[in-house]
């Protein structure tokens, strides 16, 4: 029997391939019936593309995930959940009060906290995460809302911290990991007995497991697609993001979820 092809969409950032890098580079064995194929896109693109129903499996904005219920299965592993660090809102030193803001995308759970957090009050201008930085060096944007590994090296840019919105939701959600993103399947595929939710968490666990015992070879795989080149700072990303959560969410992963639903439902 031909094997069915098996579209799967992530972001390049350090913890979906770290997570998938075991499964994209063919270290463990693919799903039984299943050739999986792999594409690599922005976070916003990926929000975009699940929107249209383009991919299988597809990494979203945890956000999106939640709007698209009636037609993806919110996967319970592989997702990222941040346990002290999040998102954070930096800007050039001797701005306090940034009007327009560069941001990673409508879509993402970034934004949507922002716009919490900040009630709505400045002006979003969307771009990619990896442009985010030169447009506040150039002035045409106030401060950044900054995702990824980025985030964690701003101060090597001169930037300044307005606003770490990891804390700010430990404050709002009473200490509940935050759900940034997670992978989702669609529902179509999930009714197929060969490849039902279970099937496929089981293949990223032990993705995830192969990474974390391989790491030498994980780490050049990270490197070929990162935006932040430095080792170090691609293991504190794989630190910040790569955790319980992203094995199992389990209760609290899933009342992170449910509080993260009650800010879009405002």
């Amino acid at each position: 029997m031909n094997a069915q092809p098996l579209t799967i969409a992530l972001s390049p950032c350090p913890n979906d391939t770290f997570i998938f890098g075991s499964w994209v580079l063919g270290r463990i064995p693919d799903i039984p019936g299943h050739c999986s194929r792999f594409f690599w896109q922005d976070i916003q693109n990926l929000n975009e593309a699940a929107q249209q129903n383009r991919f299988d499996i597809i990494k979203v904005s945890a956000v999106q995930a939640l709007k698209l219920q009636d037609s993806y299965t919110i996967l319970a592993c592989g997702g990222a959940f941040g346990l002290e660090h999040g998102p954070k809102l930096v800007t050039r030193p001797g701005i306090s009060r940034p009007r327009r803001i560069a941001v990673p995308g409508m879509l993402t759970t970034a934004v949507c906290l922002l716009e919490t957090a900040l009630e709505r009050d400045f002006e979003p201008v969307p771009m990619t995460f990896d442009q985010e930085i030169a447009a506040l060096q150039r002035h045409k944007v106030d401060a950044a809302l900054l995702i990824h590994e980025t985030a964690l090296v701003y101060k090597d840019y001169g930037l300044d911290l307005l606003l770490d919105l990891g804390k700010w939701w430990q404050d709002a959600s009473g200490g509940l990991p935050l759900p940034l993103g997670a992978i989702i399947v669609r529902r179509e595929l999930a009714g197929n007995r060969s490849c039902r939710p279970k099937i496929i968490e089981d293949q990223i666990r032990a993705s995830l497991h192969h990474a974390h015992a391989h790491r030498a070879s994980i780490n050049v795989f990270m490197r070929s697609l990162a935006q932040e080149m430095d080792q170090s700072t691609l293991d504190d990303h794989v630190r910040a993001y790569v955790n319980e959560y992203s094995m199992d969410i389990g209760s609290l992963g899933q009342a992170a979820l449910d509080h993260l639903q009650t800010l879009l439902d405002r």
